[in-house]
């Protein structure tokens, strides 16, 4: 690999490493959303609640003062009595709860399952991108690159199911919350899609051949890239 194609690879994968990072971060937090009734006087107990890939946190918030920017429950940072449940991915309907069965079960299987395959992708692009780096492997290259896109559409669209799941429970009837805003663990989802998948496909710029010198020369006559 050339000292110049090399030096931008590593560029690349410190960018990979960041969104790596990101995405482990999103998955396995529950920060996705945040949601919150709507609170009509003070001095009185609410339920907010937070949720991500994997369980739903509920807390129960006294409120003392008014919130300035509405009548919601909140700031979820307040003090409060906290209770987090796992999702009931694999169980009947009979022994889930009824948020669970109407709200949340069947989006929240589909977005788990898609980043499953988001880090199994990941996992396969930093193996070929780590066996680049060594002597006449360039050819990983362009699966690395591959791998990388294809986790960063995979976390795009858990992105967007997570966004059907809340606009599901708001709208439902089942349960309380009539607000919402997204929380950090939905940003460091939206960061690793957007730092893998353009990382993804500058491996796969790096990895095409060399470009000719002399513009009547085409690919195939330009001279090959020295070796290590």
């Amino acid at each position: 690999m050339l000292g110049d194609k090399k030096t931008k690879v590593k560029i690349t994968f410190l960018v990979i490493l960041v969104g790596i990072s990101s995405m482990l971060a999103a998955v396995v937090t529950d920060h996705w959303a945040v949601l919150s009734p709507r609170v009509e006087k003070l001095n009185t107990t609410c339920e907010a609640a937070h949720f991500g890939l994997w369980r739903l946190c509920k807390k129960s918030i006294f409120i003392v003062e008014e919130d300035p920017q509405g009548n919601s429950c909140g700031p979820i940072s307040l003090p409060g009595v906290k209770n987090c449940s796992y999702f009931k991915h694999f169980t009947s309907g009979e022994e889930a709860e009824v948020f669970e069965v109407k709200t949340q079960k069947e989006y929240n299987i589909s977005a788990a399952a898609i980043a499953i395959f988001s880090l199994a992708f990941m996992t396969l692009g930093s193996m070929c991108l780590l066996g680049a780096f060594g002597k006449g492997r360039d050819y990983l290259l362009r699966p690395a690159g591959m791998f990388f896109a294809f986790a960063g559409l995979c976390i795009v669209i858990s992105v967007e199911v997570m966004r059907q799941s809340v606009k599901r429970m708001i709208d439902s009837d089942e349960t309380i919350w009539i607000e919402y805003y997204y929380s950090w663990s939905f940003t460091c989802a939206c960061a690793a899609f957007i730092l893998l998948f353009l990382s993804g496909i500058s491996l796969l710029i790096i990895s095409m051949p060399h470009m000719p010198r002399n513009p009547w020369e085409t690919c195939m006559d330009a001279e090959p890239e020295p070796m290590d």
